[in-house]
């Protein structure tokens, strides 16, 4: 079978969910993501790639390159750049610490895909809650949360007990042994006393996004 043949676009999903398709990159060889931008290139379309990592996209063609707004610590890039952005900030990205940081540039990419500058606020774990507590009312302001963590991921829970907003989790596989490359921040997650709280799978900054994306598309209607 031909490398066109194995790879079969969603060019429709935008219109079905508002969301356009994105392209998870681990795992898949550089002819897979070159044949794959050549497909999108040919509709004049854009893309959004997360786990990109430097050397896949350092292999890639310079034209394709230049196209690409890439940055390496989230490992993500824009094909063909991103939405006009909106200069109200909606969305606060909260991480707990700067080992988190990786994952939150996740989610704050994908929302500056789509056109959101998110507030980024870094290092206000629990273990020195005063932290938080200082930019309490930037982070009130906010339409959604979304609160990066690993380790005991209290984080999430005490940002739900202190603000209305919708309050998105992210456990992270950050941690000590008895963390479980993020197995315990998500239980903790699951099994948070705040009630409300959404949770995605570990390390999933992409998929927080595009929950906070449809939460934003509600409170505009």
């Amino acid at each position: 079978m031909t490398l066109h043949k194995d790879i079969m676009l969603d060019f429709a999903r935008e219109a079905r969910t508002g969301l356009d398709e994105a392209v998870f990159c681990a795992g898949k060889s550089v002819a897979h993501i070159i044949e794959i931008l050549r497909q999108v290139e040919s509709r004049n379309g854009r893309i959004l790639l997360t786990r990109l990592d430097q050397e896949q996209f350092s292999a890639l063609p310079e034209s394709q390159q230049e196209q690409i707004d890439y940055e390496a610590l989230s490992r993500t890039g824009y094909f063909s750049g991103p939405n006009p952005t909106v200069e109200t900030k909606r969305v606060a990205v909260v991480a707990a610490g700067t080992s988190d940081v990786v994952v939150a540039r996740e989610a704050a990419r994908t929302l500056a895909y789509y056109g959101q500058s998110p507030a980024e606020i870094t290092d206000v774990g629990v273990a020195g809650l005063w932290r938080l507590l200082e930019r309490l009312e930037e982070i009130r302001t906010m339409k959604v949360v979304i609160a990066v963590a690993g380790m005991d991921a209290a984080l999430p829970t005490v940002i739900g007990g202190l603000l209305s907003a919708p309050v998105i989790g992210v456990p992270t596989s950050v941690g000590y042994g008895a963390s479980e490359g993020g197995q315990t921040a998500l239980k903790a997650m699951l099994a948070s006393c705040s009630p409300g709280l959404t949770v995605t799978n570990i390390d999933n900054g992409y998929g927080a996004a595009c929950a906070a994306l449809r939460i934003l598309r509600l409170s505009v209607q």
